[in-house]
């Protein structure tokens, strides 16, 4: 195996790397900008390097300046977590040109799921359920007879979008005439790729996932599903494994028709294939992110994986250690993740930390990348930590999690904390009874 992986990421999935590869005997390298010099991934990994000043592009998203840091201090592998260059195929492949291991699927793989319209297509080709689309639009009275030919309400998307960015749901010819070339600018000045399209909206879904592996022998696991039903603007905050929503039949079903289409695709790595379930119980395609998510830890609680350390061996041509009669959940778990923002507006509150004491106990799991005296800096993703429970059962494991909440105290920026309280203590969520519109109907 390689003896040393640079960690192109920062923060709680940084440090999260670290971790997997400190118990795999590898040495780790962290990279950061200015502004994280003394944040806590570059602490505790075994080597740091600046590679720029705040501002992501130079930084973090700067291809040149991380594959310098890996010459330089002879990291053999690169691992690029999740968000940033996590989806870039141009970044992998950059990786095996200089002789570099990309921790994470083939640029070839990232390219035919990360285009939402190709995804798609490639989707229905394996066999997956599909929501009725319109494929590419080409502009604004092409936009009004397609989305008039689905039905209102549709919802329009950016085909190179991602992490619920650049949606908007349409509901008559007059909004999409009004939203059409706006949304293909706003897709352009993010995704640099001003191509856009409709999917037929459903009014309360709920979020299924399933998490995937497979290595470079043909071996794949489908380890179970996620609900990440609780969202705000289209981003999960609260996910947890498995799914009260689903039956075993079809939770059986699902497994089984995501095996085939993954060994057919032939994908490498660790994948996730994101579902909308209808309130008739349809559960339809909505995307393929070939990367780990951040919400990994609740399939790793419940399934007993370390699904980073899976990663790893695989792009080390190693043969996956999770059996396939195991795959079995065993109990239930949940994850909050603790933003610094304001609860109610979810506006960013960066800053310094001037309090932080994290909650413990039997079956409580925190992954952070911050520390009491440390800065939560403006330029980045505002997650602060990861609470996450497991218990024998939903029930406990909700009790656990309000305990969890409560231990946990955090000073000097605001978090969404009381949010995540709010919504533990809610009937409907208690009794399974969510969907994606839970916090737009929250208080109603």
């Amino acid at each position: 195996m390689f003896e040393k992986v640079l960690i192109a990421n920062r923060g709680e999935i940084a440090l999260r790397v670290i971790r997997s590869c400190r118990e795999l005997g590898l040495r780790t390298v962290a990279v950061h900008s200015e502004v994280d010099a003394d944040a806590l991934h570059t602490r505790l990994a075994d080597e740091a390097i600046c590679i720029g000043p705040a501002d992501p592009r130079r930084s973090y998203l700067h291809i040149p300046a991380i594959i310098a840091a890996a010459e330089i201090t002879g990291a053999e592998a690169v691992h690029p977590g999740y968000g940033f260059l996590s989806e870039n195929p141009e970044f992998a492949q950059t990786c095996a040109q200089c002789g570099l291991e990309f921790i994470g699927p083939l640029p070839e793989h990232m390219r035919q799921w990360g285009d939402k319209v190709s995804a798609r297509a490639l989707a229905k080709s394996l066999g997956l359920p599909i929501l009725e689309g319109s494929g590419l639009l080409e502009n604004v009275d092409d936009a009004v007879a397609k989305a008039s030919a689905l039905g209102f309400p549709v919802l329009l998307k950016a085909s190179g979008g991602g992490g619920g960015r650049g949606m908007q749901v349409l509901r008559s010819e007059e909004e999409v005439r009004a939203s059409f070339e706006t949304a293909r600018a706003e897709s352009r000045a993010a995704f640099g790729n001003d191509a856009v399209y409709f999917e037929k909206y459903i009014e309360r879904p709920r979020h299924i996932e399933f998490q995937i592996l497979a290595d470079k022998r043909g071996n794949v696991r489908v380890l179970g599903e996620r609900e990440c039903s609780i969202q705000r603007r289209h981003q999960k905050i609260i996910e947890e494994a498995p799914s009260v929503a689903l039956s075993d039949e079809l939770r059986s079903d699902m497994a089984a028709t995501i095996f085939r289409a993954m060994t057919d695709a032939g994908f490498l790595s660790a994948g996730t294939i994101e579902f909308l379930l209808d309130e008739r119980g349809g559960l339809t395609f909505l995307e393929m992110n070939p990367r780990i998510q951040v919400e990994h830890p609740v399939t790793e609680m419940v399934m007993g994986v370390d699904l980073v350390a899976e990663q790893i061996r695989i792009a080390d041509g190693q043969a996956l250690e999770v059996p396939a009669q195991a795959l079995t959940p065993r109990g239930h778990a949940i994850e909050c993740r603790i933003n610094a923002e304001d609860p109610s507006t979810f506006a960013p509150s960066p800053g310094r930390i001037t309090e932080l004491h994290m909650a413990g106990g039997a079956g409580v799991r925190v992954d952070s990348g911050v520390y009491g005296g440390g800065v939560v800096p403006p330029h980045y993703d505002p997650l602060v930590a990861k609470l996450v429970v497991h218990a024998p059962t939903r029930r406990r494991a909700i009790a656990k999690m309000r305990r969890a909440l409560d231990e946990t105290i955090i000073g000097g920026i605001r978090t969404n904390i009381p949010l995540h309280r709010r919504v533990l203590a809610h009937p409907a969520f208690e009794e399974g009874r969510i969907s994606t519109r839970f916090l737009e109907e929250l208080d109603r």
